[in-house]
């Protein structure tokens, strides 16, 4: 699962003050986008609106001054540009296009109407993405980020999607090695055509389990079977364990259910 390459966040601290007594999904409500207008209505009903048919709530600009970057991300999984408003949703977007088994995703989704400590707050989630394993409902924060208000805003973010029959995570930080790895693979991600045929000899000798290097240097052309090998990587047609680097000592498998 693409949420194992995360290191989890606990919401426990910021589901004390959320108002959760019977009745609190009629009460409290979610606003998506509808062919450019706004609409409104209580959570119990927000799973049953289809992903295909919303908009994202607000869009985004580019200042000089501002500290964020935001920008476009190509997804392989959607053939499409998908915004993003940081560096951090940027390789979330990445992440989650290479181990998400990706079908749709929507940047800011939606936005919640929800009570807590006697007071109405609103918060709008990241992304929604829509994968063969499920909807998640996603904000993406650094955890230095995270302060105590955020906290609640997430706990209240995940009932709402509980409630829809989704998921819900907070990407706030990636397991060691994830980033780097990713990285090397992204270049190699693209169409390619295997001119040489050797792809064929890769996934032949990986039954084998042996290394990166060992595989490559099998090859007349080891430089092509290198950009071959993490292109066949980031299709998950081969794999690797994730928590180590990237190296030619690393063990490549053959991924299973694979042909």
């Amino acid at each position: 699962m693409w949420t194992d390459l995360l290191v989890p966040v606990s919401l426990d601290a910021g589901r004390g003050d959320l108002d959760l007594s019977v009745g609190w999904a009629d009460r409290w409500t979610a606003t998506w986008k509808y062919a450019g207008d706004e609409v409104t209505g209580p959570v119990r009903h927000l799973g049953q609106v289809p992903v295909a048919s919303r908009g994202p709530m607000r869009g985004f600009t580019w200042r000089r001054e501002q500290e964020h970057r935001p920008g476009l991300e190509s997804l392989m999984a959607t053939g499409r540009l998908h915004g993003f408003e940081s560096l951090e949703e940027d390789q979330f977007l990445v992440a989650l296009d290479f181990a998400g088994d990706l079908v749709e995703v929507l940047a800011q989704p939606l936005r919640i109407r929800f009570r807590s400590a006697e007071k109405w707050r609103r918060h709008t989630p990241d992304f929604l993405a829509v994968t063969r394993a499920g909807t998640w409902l996603i904000d993406v924060r650094p955890r230095h980020l995270i302060a105590p208000e955020d906290l609640e805003s997430f706990a209240a973010a995940d009932e709402v999607a509980v409630a829809c029959g989704w998921h819900y995570v907070v990407a706030a930080e990636w397991r060691p090695h994830v980033r780097s790895t990713l990285s090397a693979l992204y270049g190699k991600r693209r169409p390619t055509h295997d001119v040489l045929g050797v792809q064929g000899d890769l996934l032949a000798q990986a039954e084998g389990g042996v290394t990166f290097g060992e595989l490559a240097a099998a090859q007349a052309y080891w430089p092509v079977a290198r950009a071959q090998l993490l292109h066949l990587l980031w299709h998950r047609r081969l794999g690797i364990d994730l928590s180590q680097p990237l190296t030619d000592r690393t063990r490549v498998v053959r991924a299973g259910g694979v042909s």
